[in-house]
């Protein structure tokens, strides 16, 4: 239950985590990960990156996935070890490999043979060895939204299954990086255990094809991608992880020895999280009625990227439902957070919740309009 008597003095919007319920998420992920001894999860920092949040997760000892140098810092600020942190990315720049390698993080995901060069040159001016993991585009197709699909080969991520010998081949030959791995992730937001599968068939194919040729490699990571659920967020807070999990263990078929890595955002703090914002105006149109908020889509960008769904609750009324368009206040027309959905009858002053905004929401936020960014409060500051 959201506490909405603290909420009545906080100026909105500005997000809102159950804290409890983060840990209990944690709790379950290490619960169902401790059946396997050789599984290591690394938590996605590109989900939320709220200092507070992350200070809770690197508390359950769980490593860190970082897309960029800011990621790396802010885990490095937060406590997690810099032996539990990977690091992937399309377009590392120079101070972002430099501050991996000075930080010592335990593998640079490497996404083209172009980047392979330039962290073996970083690392030889250090004096130093980069461990690295080639991150394959295994022409997967994940059944999400366009946008957030990663591992086809029309996508722009990773190196295509047709060229990892080669570049296998050039890093064994450079003396300033050592291979460690193989990476993959397919999308966000996945929901069907058929498409991990489909990921594990491709991926043990290339480990036969590749251990013919007398490669092999300490440890997998097949990313993150497991959803969560938009429509109930009440009825389903955590995700189904058993599931996932042993999917993997029962479809990939890991050598002796090898670790597996996952890099999990959005099941560990998608539900946690709800935008809390006031409403301004019912607008009655022509054929519809506006409930107006102060938040937009510089608050929560999702549904006007995305088109994605998020539940959204009248907190503080009782009254009968209605029908309602719920937009914000920003100067386009896609401010927009959901167009017909009921709502108990809205009035000026009311609290809404967008409920399911714990992953993407805060961190994505902007300044467009130089609005303020939303601050971010946990259970504890309440």
């Amino acid at each position: 239950m959201l506490p909405v008597e603290k909420f009545e003095t906080i100026r909105t919007p500005f997000y809102y985590y159950d804290s409890c319920l983060l840990r209990k998420t944690i709790e379950i992920i290490k619960e169902d990960v401790a059946k396997y001894t050789n599984f290591k999860v690394h938590y996605a920092v590109k989900a939320n990156a709220n200092p507070k949040i992350l200070k809770i997760i690197s508390d359950s000892g769980l490593g860190a996935d970082c897309v960029s140098g800011g990621e790396i810092e802010a885990s490095i600020k937060a406590g997690f070890n810099s032996e539990n942190i990977v690091y992937a990315g399309v377009g590392k720049s120079d101070w972002e490999i430099k501050l991996g390698l000075d930080s010592d993080i335990f593998c640079f995901n490497v996404e083209s043979e172009a980047e392979l060069e330039v962290i073996n040159g970083l690392a030889s001016e250090k004096n130093k060895t980069a461990r690295i993991a080639f991150r394959v585009n295994p022409n997967v197709e994940a059944h999400t939204h366009a946008n957030i699909t990663t591992g086809l080969a029309e996508n722009k991520f990773g190196i295509a299954l047709q060229d990892i010998d080669a570049v296998i081949e050039r890093a064994k030959k450079m003396s300033n990086v050592k291979l460690i791995g193989l990476h993959f992730h397919i999308g966000s937001q996945i929901l069907l255990m058929d498409d991990f599968k489909a990921l594990c068939k491709r991926i043990n194919e290339l480990l036969d094809k590749l251990e013919k040729n007398g490669t092999t490699f300490e440890n997998i990571n097949v990313g993150g991608g497991l959803g969560i659920d938009y429509d109930n967020p009440e009825a389903s807070p955590i995700p189904d992880f058993k599931s996932y999990f042993k999917t993997y263990a029962e479809n990939l078929q890991l050598r002796k020895g090898q670790k597996l890595h996952f890099e999990l955002g959005r099941s560990v703090v998608g539900q946690c999280g709800s935008l809390i914002t006031r409403l301004l105006y019912v607008k009655q149109g022509t054929s519809k009625q506006f409930a107006i908020v102060d938040a937009g889509m510089s608050d929560l960008i999702r549904p006007a990227l995305y088109h994605a769904h998020h539940k959204i609750e009248n907190i503080t009324s009782t009254e009968p439902y209605e029908k309602y368009d719920v937009v914000g206040p920003i100067c386009e027309s896609s401010d927009v957070f959901a167009k017909g959905t009921m709502l108990n009858r809205c009035r000026r002053g009311d609290i809404l919740a967008i409920r399911s905004a714990g992953a993407y929401g805060e961190i994505m936020a902007s300044q467009y309009n130089c609005r303020q960014l939303p601050k971010g409060y946990i259970t504890e500051d309440l």
